[in-house]
């Protein structure tokens, strides 16, 4: 498996996210190595006064757009096969936010795939979430945070 990468899905949806099918997404009988990464919704935040119990997720109407862009340009730096996708509305805690899955030839590319994908949705991706806590406040985090 080399060349430009491909990019098998990228997609903002309400719907819980399927693992397994972002596997099977990315399965390829030249790829050596298949990663994955799920970001899940946690009970806890550095600055939460207290327990989280939801993660309140709203997207641009170009973001979509925006994630193709950025699964394509990790496919294409790793020679890798990408599938991921975004979750939005409200998500309880242990709930996939994110699901990402990457396929190459090699391990270090899928690896590679999967870290350039997830750090670029963190920092590039227009969606922003509204944290929850138990007593009722909320606070709203932006792109980058």
């Amino acid at each position: 498996m080399t060349g430009a990468g491909r990019v098998a899905i990228a997609r903002i949806r309400a719907e819980p996210l399927d693992v397994a099918a972002h596997l099977a997404a990315v399965d390829d009988p030249r790829a050596g190595a298949e990663t994955s990464f799920v970001g899940r919704v946690r009970d806890h935040d550095p600055d939460a006064g207290g327990a989280v119990v939801a993660l309140e997720y709203t997207a641009h109407p170009d973001a979509e757009r925006v994630l193709a862009s950025l699964a394509e340009r990790a496919a294409a730096d790793h020679g890798a096969t990408v599938a991921v996708s975004h979750r939005v509305g409200r998500l309880g805690v242990g709930d996939a936010a994110v699901v990402i899955a990457a396929s190459s030839a090699h391990r270090a590319e899928a690896f590679a795939a999967c870290r350039q994908l997830i750090e670029d949705i963190k920092r590039e991706l227009p969606v922003w979430k509204r944290q929850v806590e138990a007593d009722g406040t909320a606070a709203w985090k932006g792109i980058g945070g």
